[in-house]
């Protein structure tokens, strides 16, 4: 058994080789993420700046204006970065400030879940409310519509917008940093060999 240990050991060592394919997944996963969540805040920055504002039914942050620009440039330039495989690291802390912004001051009230589940892990009691409502839901769309046709698409969910994708992203931005870019498919990469050859 020891042996065969070893062998598997011995083969995940020489597939160091492919250790560009973790940080290339992560960057890959992230580019369409940031992308939509930074062009759709410089899309309208009038009102991406009026809910960074305002307190009632926005976030309520000193500064919107400027926030909203820096958020939106962030997540939008970071998407392109992340995409070329460049200043991979430097792009991943604002990037995290961003997800620890959208954690604390957006999703932290709705507990972990992103969709309510009753039945998973860390369900509130937001969560355990939606159940009802998700049944009684249901019931009304049988009796008085096209039921199949209406989740045809997927199941029919209810949205309780909790931290769990924001943490997600933000662990995955963590392993960029600390991980760099990759090598051979980042421009990082190719920088790094040509300055390191420029130097010697």
């Amino acid at each position: 058994m020891l042996t065969v240990l070893n062998r598997l050991q011995d083969a995940l060592d020489a597939s160091r080789r492919l250790d560009l394919l973790g940080p290339l997944l992560l960057r890959l996963y992230l580019v369409p993420v940031f992308w939509m969540a930074g062009s759709r805040k410089l899309a309208d920055i009038e009102a991406t700046a009026a809910w960074f504002g305002n307190p009632e039914w926005g976030l309520g942050l000193p500064f919107p204006t400027l926030l909203a620009w820096l958020a939106g440039l962030s997540e939008a330039g970071g998407a392109v970065l992340l995409l070329l495989g460049l200043g991979v690291r430097w792009v991943a802390v604002p990037l995290m400030v961003t997800m620890l912004v959208a954690i604390f001051a957006v999703h932290w009230p709705f507990g972990w879940q992103a969709i309510a589940d009753p039945g998973a892990p860390f369900a509130n009691e937001r969560v355990l409310a939606s159940a009802q409502k998700l049944a009684r839901a249901k019931a009304i769309l049988r009796e008085h519509g096209d039921y199949a046709w209406l989740t045809g698409s997927g199941r029919l969910v209810i949205l309780n917008n909790g931290i769990e994708f924001a943490v997600t992203y933000l662990v995955m931005l963590v392993a960029l940093f600390f991980s760099g870019a990759g090598r051979w498919l980042s421009l990082d990469h190719w920088l790094a060999r040509r300055w390191r050859t420029s130097a010697d």
